[in-house]
């Protein structure tokens, strides 16, 4: 589903054509940091003292920030001098874009076509349109770089740092380094995977994205993650279900879902024969006499079965493969993405399982198909765990057992819900 953006305006004027402005061919530069070598000899890297009056510290509009599932929320400004890029940016909620300092007619040219918040940067600073420093700019090439910022000595709430290589100073050390400090960081990135290792390195990320790119499919490839990272602050609606029939059904192609995260108890993979109505299928991370407790597995049913996936999308449990991302759910309908680190399909027995709503004279019936082991079993509701257990196997499973269940739209068309009559049977 699509994340709700906050973004003051979307409307564009739709040019009757679109283009790139070329780029600049020269080396666009960042202010240096001053390291020193173990000798206790300077290594100038220095290129201008700078000093930051305190009346110059500003707060940046929300206009083009992102909340994710994260600790904070996550800003994205755009650099480009692309119009294309522009438009599909600001089509997607995303109206704060970076000049260099000496493309004011272009941010004019852009401001008469839609409305945008425009920033300006140089090797030091970044300023908005009035002339006020919004952030300062460091650019960082070494470990040893890194270890002597200080960011907190500097008088803006932003901070954007530019790597001459990213990869000789890993996502990771970086938000290690910075832990704890109130400033926004930002980092410039010239790829969506790149943006993604700066936002999600040690679970925490840095507080925002420079995408500096001249490539329409950069912004939607971003747009489309933090749609699917939005969707886990979103919970889903679970319904209470009666199972009404338990049927053995004979051998079949069962579908083992591994996945490279841990899951907890409560937490498993929404599953169906039938879009319409998907069991939660719970983990293996529940101790058992038969078997070693396998947080990180789903036994999640037939080859046939959907499994729902980010985007509120279901695919067929035989399409999955490694890399591929899916949704894990808990018992309040908490949800988040998992990626699938290895599928194992094996011939097993299977049982059938069936159910209706509680409590309600509506005939319609739900059913999956599952393993017919102790180790599978399906989620019960919240309510019920007091008393009884996350979950029941489906070796204990009994006709009047409540299980949870997601309803949602039957009709399918290469796994996207559409609005057309459909039986299934």
């Amino acid at each position: 589903m699509a994340l709700p953006l906050v973004s003051s305006v979307s409307y564009i004027q739709s040019p009757t054509q679109l283009h790139c402005f070329p780029l600049r061919k020269e080396r666009f530069g960042l202010y240096r940091l001053q390291t020193w070598s173990s000798h206790h000899h300077s290594s100038i890297r220095l290129i201008s003292k700078r000093t930051f009056p305190q009346r110059l510290a500003v707060r940046m509009s929300a206009s083009s920030t992102v909340p994710m599932n994260l600790h904070r929320t996550k800003k994205v400004w755009i650099w480009t001098e692309c119009k294309e890029v522009m438009t599909t940016a600001v089509e997607r909620g995303w109206n704060t874009f970076v000049f260099p300092s000496d493309s004011l007619q272009l941010s004019k040219d852009w401001s008469s076509v839609a409305l945008v918040d425009t920033l300006f940067i140089d090797e030091r600073q970044v300023t908005d349109g009035t002339g006020k420093v919004v952030a300062a700019v460091f650019e960082v090439s070494t470990p040893e770089e890194l270890q002597k910022l200080k960011i907190e000595d500097e008088q803006t709430e932003n901070i954007v740092l530019g790597f001459l290589d990213w990869k000789s100073i890993p996502a990771e050390n970086l938000v290690a380094a910075l832990q704890g400090s109130e400033k926004t960081v930002f980092a410039i990135s010239s790829t969506p995977s790149e943006a993604k290792l700066y936002l999600e390195a040690l679970e925490h990320g840095l507080g925002g994205i420079i995408l500096k790119t001249e490539d329409v499919k950069a912004v939607l490839d971003l747009k489309e993650y933090f749609d699917k990272r939005g969707e886990e602050s979103d919970t889903l609606s679970l319904t209470e279900a009666t199972i009404t029939r338990i049927e053995m059904v004979g051998m079949g192609d069962r579908v083992c879902v591994d996945l490279c995260s841990l899951m907890r108890p409560g937490e498993g993979l929404l599953v169906g024969s039938f879009a319409r109505g998907l069991f939660l299928v719970h983990s293996e991370c529940l101790e058992s006499n038969y078997i070693a407790s396998r947080p990180f597995r789903v036994n999640a049913g037939p080859v046939h079965a959907y499994v729902a996936v980010p985007g509120g999308k279901t695919c067929y449990l035989s399409e999955l493969r490694t890399g591929r991302e899916v949704i894990v759910v808990d018992q309040k309908g908490k949800q988040r993405t998992a990626v699938v680190g290895r599928v194992k399909i094996e011939k097993r027995p299977l049982i059938l399982v069936e159910a209706k709503l509680s409590g309600e004279e509506d005939e319609t019936s739900f059913s999956t198909i599952l393993q017919n082991a102790e180790t599978v079993a399906l989620v019960t509701p919240h309510q019920v765990n007091s008393s009884s257990k996350t979950a029941v196997p489906v070796t204990s499973l009994k006709l009047g057992d409540q299980v949870l269940i997601r309803l949602q739209g039957g009709a399918r068309h290469t796994g996207i819900e559409i609005q057309e009559f459909i039986v299934e049977n």
